[in-house]
C-alpha cells in the first residue's frame, strides 16, 4: 500500500507522467482544461467513480441524485469521487454539500469533467477539486448518476475503480492501480535524480556536461 502523505509532499504529476511515459502509458494525463480549484492543494488517493447521463427533464417523484448521494456516503478514507460528466458544460454536479460530506467521510478530494460550483466555500474548506469549469447549473434536472464503481472515460482518460489518481498544479494523473507501487517508486527515483541534476545547475555545470551526466531533463 502507498504512503499517501508521503506522495503528498514528494510525488509530483510531471515526475508521474515522465515515468508511465518509459512504461508505455503515455494517455495518463487528463487534458488541460481540468484545472484544481485551488493550485496549491496536492490530490493523491484511490479512485470511485460514477458514470453521469444527459437529461432533459425533471421527473416527478424521482430522487435525481440517489446514486450520486450513495456513493458519497459509502466513501472510505483516502477515496476519491471521479465523475465522468461528458463536455456539454451542462451540470455543476460538485459544490460545497457534497465537499462538505466527502471531507467528512476522509476523502482525499474530487476529480470530474464537468462544473464545479460554490467555489469560495471549497476553497475556504481547503478540499482538493479539480474540475473541467466553473458555473452554478445543478444537475437536477440536466444530469443524473445512472452507474457507480465502474470504468469511465474522465475527460477521455479511463479511469477504473481503485485506480491511483494524482493531481498538482499541472494536472492529473491516472495510474492503473496494478502498476501504482511501481510507478511511484520510479518517480521517488526520479525526484532524486532531479534534485542531483538542479543542484549540479545551481553550481553552474552546462546543461550538457549534466545531462551527458545523468540522462535527466
Amino acid at each position: 500500500m502507498l504512503d499517501l502523505a508521503d506522495c503528498r509532499v514528494r510525488l509530483a504529476t510531471t515526475l508521474l507522467s515522465d515515468v508511465l511515459d518509459g512504461m508505455g502509458w503515455r494517455a495518463q494525463a487528463l487534458p488541460p482544461r481540468i484545472r484544481p480549484l485551488d493550485e496549491g492543494k496536492v490530490l493523491a488517493g484511490w479512485a470511485r467513480t460514477a458514470l453521469f447521463m444527459d437529461v432533459h427533464e425533471v421527473v416527478a417523484g424521482e430522487n435525481p441524485y440517489a446514486l450520486e448521494i450513495a456513493l458519497i456516503d459509502d466513501l472510505l478514507p483516502d477515496e476519491i469521487p471521479v465523475f465522468a460528466c461528458g463536455a456539454s458544460g451542462r451540470i455543476a454536479p460538485w459544490g460545497e454539500l457534497l465537499s462538505t460530506a466527502a471531507q467528512a467521510r476522509g476523502a482525499a478530494g474530487a476529480v470530474m469533467d464537468g462544473l464545479v460550483r460554490d467555489v469560495r466555500a471549497i476553497r475556504g474548506m481547503g478540499f482538493p477539486v479539480f474540475h473541467g469549469g466553473i458555473g452554478p447549473l445543478d444537475s437536477k434536472g440536466r444530469g443524473k448518476v445512472m452507474q457507480c464503481d465502474v470504468t469511465i472515460a474522465c475527460a477521455g482518460v479511463e479511469v477504473r475503480p481503485g485506480d491511483f489518481i494524482f493531481g498538482d498544479a499541472d494536472g492529473v494523473i491516472v495510474v492503473p492501480r496494478a502498476i501504482a507501487a511501481e510507478v511511484v517508486a520510479g518517480a521517488l527515483a526520479k525526484r532524486a535524480g532531479e534534485e542531483e541534476t538542479l543542484a549540479a545547475l545551481k553550481a553552474g555545470e552546462k546543461l550538457a556536461a549534466v545531462f551527458d551526466r545523468t540522462g535527466i531533463l
